[in-house]
Order: structure tokens, then C-alpha cells, then sequence
């Protein structure tokens, strides 16, 4: 029995295994919740005993420290931390990331406190080799975190706790500066801010190293070695400090050894503070092999002496060359190197690379110095505006890759430019109304295009019809494009099915500067009408007929109509004598009347299908045994 339990105390003493963790509430639907727990545990020296199944969580009411409920987290996942650059895996240093997690409900009616409410999980130990606390060994963890009521008012009031992430699987190189992305995410949107906090060592120890359930607040803190503390956790020039708006954390470690910390993410919205979350986690301090940092230069067109930050703006101009070589090496045999952009004060439109941004350097059958191009397009950023960009290249140094980076400082302005002239053989234009050109049906009408300029900038002649497709109203443009030049051919073949009567067809010509920003185009509004093949609307009809076989005006014909014209059309004759009477009628405009041995005054009527109509008079001299009407 004394034996047994001396083994179960040695392994309980021995259950050194914790690297750090955090907590999370993610909200579900309702007043459903996840609660979950990322434990980080050490891989390479955790006693596998203390893999636990299943962690215990308590949530309290911060007011009274009232225990609410216990929440049984199963295990529900099991992976390695990943390194940041996995060839820089150190056999020494590997981690798991435990989650557990569990869903639960949280009811209004409960969880109402104005004061929120806190969760936490208690257990021992961290590891023995920790470098900046006292007795690692037997210093436990609590998990921690706060969460608001879920209601507020009598209106729910929902939030997920903000997520820390990644958790960092990387060692630090002492003397060197190391750096990582410790900020968050939160789901309803709140603000965070992030500080170094001491981390939390609770009621757990190496003899009770995981109790039944966790004890509500205070909880108690590690003890820091002499000379530390929460604003001096790892000693460093400068020591470790994370930034309170983007959560990056750094720090150039100056000794060796591995550290534990602490990390808070506070939420905040609409300036009040309702939550908060903490992460503890190590950081492996070793002695890395010497790397030098990669150098970039930055070359404007024709310029061999480098662009100097903070002394050179670039200027960009359309009339000059918008790209820049971007030269980068490393003094180190081997090196693996990447360049990139990051816009400090914009978002787009980004530079476009030309040629390879990574490459090998001194290696074999390696050059020394890479090189791309850079190209900026002026017409795509506001001109007058001052931009901030940095170009980094970085190399593949362990644990972390060195870089170096170049702020360049660039402004678009608008160049020297003078306007195209747009000429053409279009009849000229009436003041501020468009040139007419009238043209017959069924015939075919040409006209030339040209545009000319005087800074040989390129040219681009187009054609656009206003409200109607140019191939289908028979209308064709071909244009030749160039630098300071472009020409220019129109051609219409006019039918009844591209235009109908008396319809105008506005096409608009265009000039434009194609690599000119903001340039104003040339344009050149052109009126177009379908006209009928002889329009003979004055004609004059004959009043008299002498219906007595000579030859010689014996019927009343009208040779000379108006003709017709796509749908306007003849649509009929009608006679009438003088009393209104219909003595005939004829659909057909080639009708011939011989006054059907009538004699006197008799009226005619002429209509076509738009509702047009003549009018006029007719007399009929009589012939033998005419009838007089």
C-alpha cells in the first residue's frame, strides 16, 4: 500500500508538462455557448501521464466569486504546434496543442450580473526547466477567463470571447530580435488591447496537481526570480513587450534558457471594458548559428545610385518610366531570400512585380544578387497624395528569417501633356448643335477620321452609337491606332432596316490618350438621318382633264407622288364629286381615272400609312353624253 502510494505520489510529483494555454466562449445560437480549453503541453519532456482525458471548468459570478456550474471539457483534439519556418525544427522543442471543449447553456435568467462572470481550470505543473520563476516544478496554471451577463436590459446581450492566435512554436536565437503575431480575433466586432500580465498559478500543486474542480478567485501568481517581473518577464534589450493595439510581440533575449509569460487580451466595446482572456506560454532561448541580414536597394530608370529612404521621393510621372529595379543579396553562402511589399499608409492599388521575387544567392551555379522590377501604374492612384511602401526581403535564418527593408516614398503627379486634335471630312457642326448629314436610302455614305498629337502619346479612335448598335443600323468604323496618330473610316450603308423615316442616329467618335491619367477625351457627336432616294413633297397634280380620246390629259393620274419611303407608303386615292359622294377609289398609287363619263368639279383625297394626305381639285370637261355631277 506505502509503495503504491509513493509511485502514485512520484508520478503525480513528476507530471511536469505544461507549456501555457488559454481560454475561449465562442457563442453558438440562443443561449447555447462552447466553452474550450487549449492546453500546450510539452511533447518532448511531458510525462504522458498527465495527457489528461478530460479537464474540469467552474464558472463563478465575479461579484460574490458565487460558484454557478461545473463543466466536464472532454478531450476532443490532439495536434503539434507548427514552427513558423519548419526547417528550423529543433528536435528539443515540440508542443501539443490540447483542445477541450464543451457545449452548455448559459440562460438569462442566470447569467444576469452586472459584474460578469469568470471561468477557470486548475492544474500543475509547468516545466522544471523554466529559467525566470521560482520551483517550476511544483508552479501550476490557471486558466482564466471573463465573459459578461448574456442579457442586459431584458435584451440579450451576446458575445464570444476573443481568440488569441497562433499559439508560437518557435525558439528565439539569443542576441538576435525575435518577433511574433500574438493578436486576436473577435467575432461581434469589440476592440482589443493586449498588455504583459504575470501568469496565473492558482490553487493546484505538484502533490494536488489536478483537483476535482477549480477554486474560485484569488488566484495566486508564480514568483518571478529575482530581478523579474511582469514588465521584465525575459531578460532582453529590450525585453519583452507586446504592442497594446496589434498584440505583436518582442523582445532580443540576452540569456539563454526557457521562459515562461503571460499575455492579456481585454475586450472592449463601445469603450467599456466586458471580457477578458490570458495566455501563458514558454519561450526557448538558444545560441543560433551567426546569420547576416539580406540587404535590398531600390534603382530608378537610369539612376545607378540607389533610392535613399527618407532623403529620395519617387515621382511618378506618365511621361517617364514607372518602374524600379529592385536589387537584394545576402552576405551569407546559401541564402534563401524573398521580397515583399507592404503599403503603410494605402491599400491599393499595389505595385506589380516583373521578373522572380525569391531566389538562392552565393550558392552553386547561384548568382550573388537577385533581381525584379517594380512597376507602378500613375493612373490608377490619385495624384497629390504622398504613399508610404516598404519593400522587405527576407532570408531563411533560424529560428526566425533576418530582413531588411527599404520605405519608399512616392507621389503621383500629373505630366506635361498636350490635348489630340480630332479632325474630320463630317460636314462642320451648327454652334452647339451636332453636324446633320442626310443620306438617301439605299445608298452608301463614307467619311474620314484623324487624330493627331503632339506629345506622340499612344492614340485610340472609337466609334459608339448613342442608344442603338452601329452593325445593326448597317454602320461599320474602322480605326488604326498609334503613337500620335490614329485614323479613322466610317461607312454607312443606308436601308430601311438600320433607320426608319425622319429618325435621327447620333454617333459619338472618340479620341483618347490610352496611356494618359485622367486625360480628356476628344469627341465628336455626328447626326445621321435616312432620307427617301428623291423626296418630291412640293409636287404639283394636274387640275383639268379632257376625258375625249386625243391622247392629251384624257385621265387623272399623279406620276410625281412622293415616293415611298420604308414605312411610309401610298395607302390609297379616293374621288369625290361635289357633294361628297365617292365616284372611286384605288389602292394602288400608279391609278389612272378617266372620269368615268362624268363632267364638272370633283375632289380628291390621297393618304399614306403615317397619316399623311393631299388634298386638291379636279376638273372634268365634258365629253359627248358626258353626265355633269
Amino acid at each position: 500500500m506505502l509503495l503504491a502510494l509513493l509511485l502514485g505520489l512520484s508520478l503525480r510529483v513528476q507530471a511536469t508538462h505544461i507549456v501555457g494555454g488559454e481560454m475561449e466562449l465562442v457563442h453558438q445560437q440562443g443561449s447555447t455557448y462552447t466553452l474550450v480549453l487549449n492546453l500546450y503541453f510539452d511533447a518532448v519532456n511531458g510525462n504522458v501521464a498527465a495527457l489528461d482525458a478530460q479537464m474540469t471548468a467552474g464558472i463563478f459570478e465575479k461579484a460574490t466569486n458565487r460558484r454557478l456550474q461545473d463543466v466536464t471539457l472532454p478531450l476532443t483534439s490532439n495536434t503539434f504546434v507548427s514552427y513558423t519556418n519548419p526547417a528550423c525544427a529543433a528536435g528539443s522543442l515540440s508542443t501539443r496543442k490540447l483542445v477541450y471543449s464543451k457545449d452548455l447553456t448559459l440562460d438569462a435568467a442566470t447569467y444576469a450580473s452586472a459584474g460578469g462572470y469568470y471561468a477557470s481550470v486548475e492544474r500543475c505543473c509547468r516545466n522544471l526547466s523554466i529559467s525566470n520563476i521560482v520551483n517550476p516544478g511544483a508552479a501550476a496554471q490557471a486558466f482564466y477567463l471573463e465573459f459578461p451577463a448574456v442579457a442586459r436590459g431584458g435584451q440579450p446581450f451576446v458575445d464570444s470571447t476573443p481568440r488569441i492566435f497562433p499559439p508560437l512554436g518557435d525558439y528565439a536565437c539569443l542576441g538576435e530580435l525575435f518577433y511574433y503575431d500574438f493578436g486576436g480575433q473577435d467575432a461581434d466586432g469589440d476592440s482589443l488591447a493586449y498588455d504583459m500580465v504575470t501568469p496565473l498559478n492558482g490553487h493546484a500543486t505538484a502533490s494536488l496537481p489536478d483537483p476535482a474542480q477549480a477554486l474560485p478567485a484569488p488566484y495566486s501568481t508564480v514568483t518571478w526570480a529575482a530581478g523579474l517581473s511582469a514588465q521584465n518577464q525575459l531578460p532582453g534589450a529590450p525585453t519583452m513587450t507586446i504592442d497594446a493595439r496589434t498584440g505583436r510581440l518582442t523582445v532580443r533575449p540576452t540569456r539563454l534558457g526557457l521562459f515562461v509569460f503571460g499575455v492579456r487580451c481585454a475586450e472592449y466595446r463601445r469603450g467599456v471594458k466586458i471580457g477578458e482572456t490570458r495566455r501563458d506560454f514558454q519561450l526557448l532561448v538558444v545560441a543560433c548559428p551567426t546569420n547576416q541580414a539580406p540587404t535590398v536597394q531600390l534603382f530608378t530608370a537610369g539612376q545607378t545610385r540607389a533610392y535613399q529612404p527618407s532623403r529620395d521621393t519617387l515621382r511618378l510621372r506618365i511621361d517617364q518610366d514607372p518602374c524600379l529595379r529592385v536589387r537584394f543579396t545576402d552576405p551569407d553562402p546559401g541564402s534563401q531570400l524573398r521580397v515583399r511589399l507592404r503599403p503603410v499608409n494605402f491599400t491599393a492599388p499595389v505595385p506589380t512585380w516583373g521578373g522572380a521575387t525569391s531566389g538562392t544567392v552565393r550558392a552553386a551555379g547561384a548568382p550573388d544578387t537577385l533581381q525584379a522590377t517594380l512597376c507602378f501604374d500613375p493612373c490608377q492612384t490619385p495624384p497629390g497624395n504622398v504613399y508610404l511602401l516598404d519593400i522587405i526581403v527576407a532570408d531563411n535564418g533560424c529560428a526566425l528569417p533576418k530582413q531588411d527593408t527599404v520605405r519608399l516614398t512616392f507621389t503621383p503627379e500629373p505630366g506635361r501633356n498636350t490635348p489630340p486634335v480630332l479632325t474630320s471630312s463630317f460636314p462642320p457642326a451648327g454652334g452647339t448643335t451636332p453636324a446633320l448629314v442626310r443620306v438617301p436610302v439605299g445608298s452608301s455614305y463614307t467619311a474620314t477620321l484623324l487624330g493627331t498629337d503632339a506629345d506622340q502619346n499612344p492614340l485610340v479612335l472609337s466609334a459608339t452609337g448613342q442608344g442603338f448598335d452601329l452593325s445593326a443600323a448597317g454602320m461599320q468604323f474602322d480605326a488604326q491606332s498609334g503613337a500620335g496618330r490614329a485614323t479613322g473610316t466610317f461607312r454607312w450603308q443606308a436601308t430601311c432596316t438600320g433607320a426608319s423615316s425622319g429618325q435621327e442616329l447620333t454617333v459619338l467618335f472618340q479620341l483618347r490618350e490610352s496611356a494618359v491619367c485622367n486625360g480628356q477625351p476628344v469627341t465628336l457627336p455626328v447626326r445621321f438621318q435616312l432620307v427617301p432616294a428623291a423626296d418630291t413633297v412640293a409636287f404639283v397634280p394636274p387640275n383639268i382633264i379632257t376625258p375625249n380620246g386625243d391622247g392629251l390629259n384624257d385621265e387623272f393620274t399623279l406620276p410625281t407622288l412622293p415616293p415611298d419611303f420604308c414605312d411610309v407608303r401610298f395607302a390609297g386615292v379616293t374621288i369625290f364629286n361635289r357633294w361628297g359622294r365617292e365616284v372611286y377609289r384605288s389602292p394602288e398609287r400608279s391609278f389612272r381615272w378617266g372620269g368615268a363619263g362624268l363632267a364638272g368639279t370633283y375632289y380628291y383625297l390621297i393618304t399614306y400609312t403615317n397619316g399623311r394626305k393631299f388634298k386638291g381639285w379636279l376638273e372634268v370637261l365634258p365629253a359627248a353624253g358626258a353626265t355633269t355631277n
